[in-house]
């Protein structure tokens, strides 16, 4: 695969230096953060990020979520000394592409980040255009941001008028000022934008290869249908982004 980016965040020095090691031998650039708030202060715009497991309070749903507040939308692999079936779901429907054990084999990570490679694009523009979004709708006033609301919820002027108490001319004015705000020619585009902005509540990914090496003490390895299938007890099937 062509030379890559990982950004360390998180776990001991000796592991976070252990795992560039590798990356380095693979032929990949590595840097690494002893935590994320070190990574964000020069969010990296390229590359894929390494996460030890408990790098923030709330797992990788909250790793996700500090990375998106940042603008970063780069594919999250997350890294632990051990995993149990439950531990692998949970990362992976919370945002996370991968699951990788410590102490990393240096086959196992070249053939794994060639995977996370080829499947990351469909996720990052999703996450892309939800930050964006997101980026866009926040510089609405909450009067604004009620209309859109009430917009996205098939509402006509007169209608969003009654609802919040205001004139139908009010909501035109409102209505034009968020338009010209979110740089939306037509309501359908709005529409769409209010979309985006939701995308990380609606689909996340299913592992690329949920399969981490288990220890030897572990009865029975983690398989990708035994993930998937996990997995897709947690979400709506009509709303997976299958990446393997």
């Amino acid at each position: 695969m062509e030379r890559t980016h990982l950004h360390i965040v998180g776990g001991t020095s000796r592991s976070r230096a252990e795992q560039a090691r590798i990356a380095f031998a693979l032929g990949h650039h590595a840097e690494v953060y002893s935590g994320l708030d070190e990574l964000l202060e020069r969010a990296p715009g390229e590359g894929i990020i390494l996460a030890a497991h408990d790098t923030v309070t709330g797992g990788t749903a909250g790793l996700i979520r500090r990375l998106s507040e940042a603008g970063v939308s780069l594919p999250v692999v997350v890294t632990a000394d051990s995993f149990t079936i439950n531990d692998v779901v949970d990362a992976i429907t919370d945002g996370a592409m991968d699951c990788l054990l410590l102490p990393l084999e240096m086959n196992t990570l070249a053939r794994r980040l060639q995977r996370v490679s080829a499947a990351a694009g469909p996720l990052v523009e999703l996450r892309r255009r939800q930050i964006d979004a997101r980026i866009c709708i926040n510089q609405l006033s909450r009067r604004e941001r009620e209309v859109l609301e009430c917009l996205v919820a098939g509402k006509a002027n007169k209608l969003i008028a009654r609802d919040l108490d205001i004139s139908p001319r009010t909501v035109e004015i409102h209505r034009a000022n968020m338009m010209n705000k979110l740089g939306a020619g037509h309501a359908a585009a709005a529409v769409r934008l209010w979309m985006d902005a939701q995308l990380g509540a609606q689909i996340m990914p299913v592992a690329v290869s949920a399969t981490p090496l288990l220890h030897s003490q572990t009865p029975a390895p983690i398989s990708i249908a035994h993930t998937q299938a996990a997995a897709r007890a947690h979400m709506p099937s009509a709303h997976l982004l299958r990446c393997a």
